[in-house]
């Protein structure tokens, strides 16, 4: 488990299905991410034995309630939606909306990117954001990642394969690493 003073990070758990329905049915949270909304309890569980019970997938649990708000991870390059090295990895996270402009995207991905680096050491960490939201790209920014000026297509994203993302990247060699 990885932590700091509001958020903790651990694996998802199926009891966690319920609170991920409550805040993955949420319209204006899938979509900004590449998923659609969730359409019931059962969808969420599915999810989190699917998808987000792999290695690097942890649920964001806000300290105060113990209650998941979000996900935050890595994808192996054997996963990821660029084409990207096997030495590398792509990153992403998305927060319940009761929740945004807290900075726990920002705290959580900072853990993440320690984790990438220090642990698993990935020799460059990727992510993209759609451009209509900036938000995201902020994130990116604030944990040490540029822009590359390069746009492209996910195809393989359920919503939003049709819109541009813009490339992020964090070239691990310039990255401050932990003792």
């Amino acid at each position: 488990m990885m932590e700091t003073n509001r958020i903790l990070l651990r694996p998802w758990k199926e009891s966690d299905a319920e609170a991920l329905f409550k805040y993955a049915s949420d319209p204006e949270v899938g979509p900004h991410a590449g998923w659609p909304p969730h359409k019931s309890i059962a969808e969420s569980l599915q999810i989190i034995r699917t998808i987000f019970g792999g290695e690097g997938m942890w649920a964001v649990i806000w300290k105060e309630t113990n209650e998941p708000i979000g996900c935050v991870g890595y994808l192996p390059s054997t996963a990821s939606n660029l084409k990207i090295a096997e030495t590398e990895c792509e990153v992403g996270y998305w927060i319940a909306r009761a929740y945004w402009g807290m900075g726990i995207c920002t705290e959580a991905m900072k853990l993440v990117v320690d984790y990438c680096i220090n642990v698993k050491g990935f020799t460059t960490l990727w992510g993209d954001y759609f451009l209509d939201n900036p938000s995201s790209g902020r994130v990116m920014e604030k944990c040490g990642f540029i822009d590359t000026g390069k746009e492209t297509l996910c195809s393989s994203l359920a919503v939003g394969s049709d819109r541009p993302v813009r490339v992020m990247k964090l070239e691990t060699k310039f990255f401050k690493k932990t003792p």
